[in-house]
């Protein structure tokens, strides 16, 4: 291959991505304004400044288009979380990372694409996969900090994350469907901090000092 037919080869591709890149963006802007159902191909191809053709020939439709979108909207939501999520401070981080993964959600723009149309355009199987790439995964990355560090209890890491992130996917569709979202995102975050403080290390309790018996299980008082 001569040196004019790769350039020619490199020319191409870098259009081909700088079109896909515009044709994301753009669906991205009319999916948060207007949502999935009210956008059409042609409005998207036309904010891009590209032709319809270019829609199909990179996405093959307007719902693989979207889920492109929905994939960039989680991935920057994750990005967000996992900046929390790796503060110094094992407890910080794990609440304050799943208070933010609440509230991110809650952008106007964000919410129509996660919350209110991912579910109804995609399937349940590519929903599922990328929000436990982008939601459980960095979750459970904070919970094995909390393990590692002493601050939770050791449990079974992945459905535990799992657990947690569908908790907090159901705390923004709360929030969301709210007549008023101020209080119920109060009280999500206040259940939240609940929920995890249950998976909080307990002290071990100490034998008092001049005796040599430890006292019995609480079980074995009670039988």
């Amino acid at each position: 291959m001569d040196v004019k037919t790769l350039i020619g080869k490199d020319k191409r591709e870098a259009q081909g991505d700088a079109t896909r890149l515009a044709l994301v963006d753009s669906a991205r802007e009319l999916f948060g304004e207007r949502g999935y159902a009210a956008t059409s191909i042609e409005e998207v191809a036309a904010r891009a400044g590209v032709t319809k053709g270019a829609v199909y020939h990179h996405f093959g439709g307007k719902a693989n288009l979207f889920q492109e979108v929905y994939e960039e909207v989680m991935r920057e939501v994750s990005d967000q979380v996992v900046s929390k999520f790796n503060e110094p401070d094992h407890w910080v981080a794990l609440t304050s990372g799943c208070q933010l993964m609440i509230d991110a959600q809650l952008d106007h723009a964000v919410r129509r694409i996660a919350l209110n149309d991912a579910r109804s355009v995609l399937s349940y199987d590519v929903v599922h996969m990328i929000e436990s790439r982008y939601g459980a995964v960095g979750i459970r990355g904070a919970l094995r900090k909390a393990m590692h560090g002493g601050v939770i209890e050791p449990q079974p890491l992945r459905p535990l994350a799992l657990l947690l992130a569908g908790a907090l996917s159901e705390a923004c569709f709360y929030v969301a469907d709210a007549e008023d979202p101020k209080q119920a995102r109060e009280e999500v975050g206040r259940l939240v901090v609940r929920l995890l403080e249950g998976l909080k290390t307990r002290p071990k309790s100490r034998v008092p000092s001049g005796t040599d018996s430890v006292p019995e299980p609480e079980s074995s008082l009670n039988r």
